[in-house]
């Protein structure tokens, strides 16, 4: 694994904090802005919730729900969550940072994923990389046979601290929010 890999899947999260003030300093939102970018948003979380619930980090390799569709639905529904960030901020620079953020960070993260899951589970990883795609979804679900999470699971949701990206996301409105109306005096 390269060091890139390494450093930007230990920061990844932490490196958010200090982008997020910058996304802020150039936001120019509007209330149908914030609805707009909330919407979608709120769609991005909608995946990251679903594909959590099927999830079982280091046990098992999540075939089902999304993850036959694509083999990374948390990436995809926070690509669609930055999208909807970066709709929320009505600003070009805003939106350049955090889409330039997420495709250089998460490349690299799903490559070093990637080989951890070939590591773990071998020759039912490559079926399931030549069934699945990387991040795109296919238009229908692949049916795979080996090891899968099942179904979805109220409780591997919660243990995965999913609500976490909720509460992130609703702080980022919020902040837009008042970026909003500091903007109206």
């Amino acid at each position: 694994m390269t060091s890139a890999e390494t450093f930007f899947f230990r920061w990844r999260v932490r490196l958010g904090y200090p982008l997020a003030l910058v996304v802020l300093w150039f936001a120019q939102p509007t209330i149908p802005s914030l609805v707009v970018g909330g919407l979608a948003g709120a769609i991005g979380l909608w995946l990251r919730a679903y594909a959590s619930g099927y999830l079982h980090k280091q046990e098992v390799l999540s075939v089902t729900g999304p993850y036959a569709y694509t083999r990374n639905p948390l990436y995809l529904g926070s690509a669609i969550l930055a999208t909807g960030v970066a709709l929320a901020t009505r600003s070009w620079i805003s939106a350049a940072i955090l889409l330039g953020y997420f495709a250089i960070v998460y490349s690299f993260v799903m490559r070093r994923e990637a080989r951890e899951l070939r590591a773990r589970h071998g020759a039912t990883f490559d079926v399931y990389v030549r069934a699945v795609p990387l991040f795109f979804p296919r238009l229908t679900a692949a049916r795979l046979a080996g090891e899968s999470s099942g179904a979805f699971s109220f409780a591997q949701y919660k243990k995965n601290h999913e609500w976490q990206a909720a509460l992130g996301f609703l702080l980022v409105l919020v902040a837009l929010f008042v970026i909003w109306r500091l903007r109206l005096h």
